[in-house]
């Protein structure tokens, strides 16, 4: 079994009233996590109850609140038990559902997944408001993918794993950056197996989320925006080049990157400027959630790297990484200049800003690239970072320090 970091807090969170409500794509591994989470109870002695709205059979006890507590308490009485529902954006009006069964104060704990559309169709988190707590859970992140291809070994060391066994890192690196993080995928052992579970994934999506939940007509217009987006990860998105491309509405094409943003398929970032006049754009840039979703919907999933926007998928690659391990409250932006200066990433916490240069490259040197440099004359950061496939070296600017930094770094 691959083990999740988001057990612990979740498992944490199990002695609080509040509902714990997991959310995130369709076959991240929701189901998997809540059974696991199942079973530490029923080690414990705890009394569960397991509903899936998916299942027919289950469905009948959600009519009503009623009849949902009516089962519950046929189960356990008035004693204390721990109560798991899968799938919830199934149920019309889930938060307001939810909502009434949270308010009658009775001696149950709640533990309820949904996919993305949750937020979308149902509004669960205003509903829900001061009555529960979201655990995102994405594809396996590259450290969960790590810890399980080997095994558990370095798990409380797994910088030092990568910078003693590089070849094996880069190997690992290499199948991450094809196949992406969806569990089923990682787990299938041949390539014919991965590419017909990838395919799953996206037919599933498409016909459950995009189109019975969220009602869109037009899926050939839905899936050609995600293969143009498959195919500029990195890149400025114009809308309104987009619109004309696929001859659909600007409206239209902002409605669906919404839904897409929101069924945890891609991420937008937007600019960072301080002076509108020369720190211009404001188009956005997106990158994909899982790699290996993007590579199939760009026809690029079963490619030997490098590709030729191998470095456009590294970055998205790294992204994902600083994502996931950002503190709270900091942000993600990119920059660009009407002179055509870019960096890759400003990661800001608090008032600190941190540039960051993303190459696809084993650097030999330590030389500074002219954006880079420009940011820094005019900013004047603490520090900055140049991400890398090998170099390990720091340098300074003046008083900005210049950290080369290999890719597994964040890994921990």
């Amino acid at each position: 079994m691959i083990k999740r970091t988001l057990f612990e807090p979740i498992k944490e969170h199990l002695s609080k009233k509040e509902i714990t409500l997991i959310t995130g794509p369709r076959q991240a591994g929701k189901t998997t996590l809540m059974l696991a989470l199942k079973e530490h109870l029923k080690k414990k002695g705890q009394k569960t109850l397991f509903l899936n709205l998916d299942i027919e059979a289950d469905r009948q006890y959600f009519s009503s609140q009623a009849k949902l507590l009516n089962k519950i308490k046929l189960e356990f009485g008035q004693k204390k038990a721990y109560i798991f529902i899968d799938e919830i954006q199934r149920k019309t009006n889930a938060g307001l559902f939810l909502k009434g069964i949270y308010d009658s104060n009775l001696p149950y704990k709640f533990i309820v997944s949904g996919s993305g559309s949750i937020k979308l169709k149902e509004k669960i988190h205003e509903s829900l408001a001061g009555r529960k707590q979201v655990f995102d859970l994405t594809t396996l992140s590259f450290q969960e993918f790590l810890n399980y291809k080997t095994e558990y070994k370095y798990q409380d060391k797994l910088d030092q794993f990568c910078s003693v066994e590089p070849q094996k890192t880069n190997s690992f690196f290499q199948e991450y950056l094809s196949f992406g993080g969806y569990p089923r995928v990682v787990l299938s052992e041949t390539l014919e197996e991965k590419q017909n579970i990838i395919n799953d994934i996206y037919q599933s999506f498409l016909l459950k989320d995009i189109s019975f939940l969220l009602n869109v007509k037009k899926l050939d217009a839905f899936s050609n925006l995600l293969r143009v987006l498959s195919s500029q990860i990195g890149q400025l998105t114009n809308i309104s080049e987009i619109s004309n491309t696929l001859n659909i509405s600007v409206k239209t094409v902002n409605k669906y990157l919404w839904y897409l943003e929101h069924t945890f398929i891609i991420s937008k970032i937007t600019p960072y400027f301080k002076n509108t006049r020369k720190e211009i754009t404001k188009s956005p840039i997106y990158y994909f959630s899982d790699l290996g979703l993007r590579n199939f919907i760009n026809n690029n999933f079963d490619s030997p790297l490098p590709q030729p926007n191998s470095g456009f998928l590294f970055q998205n690659f790294y992204y994902l990484l600083i994502n996931q391990t950002k503190s709270l409250g900091s942000r993600i932006h990119f920059w660009r200049t009407k002179n055509k200066a870019e960096l890759d990433f400003i990661v800001i916490i608090g008032q600190e800003l941190i540039p960051m240069e993303i190459k696809y490259k084993r650097l030999k040197n330590t030389s500074i690239p002219g954006s880079l440099k420009s940011f820094i004359k005019k900013y004047q950061p603490k520090k900055a970072n140049i991400i890398n496939l090998s170099l390990s070296k720091t340098i300074k600017i003046n008083s900005t320090v210049v950290n080369f930094i290999p890719y597994y770094s964040l890994v921990r």
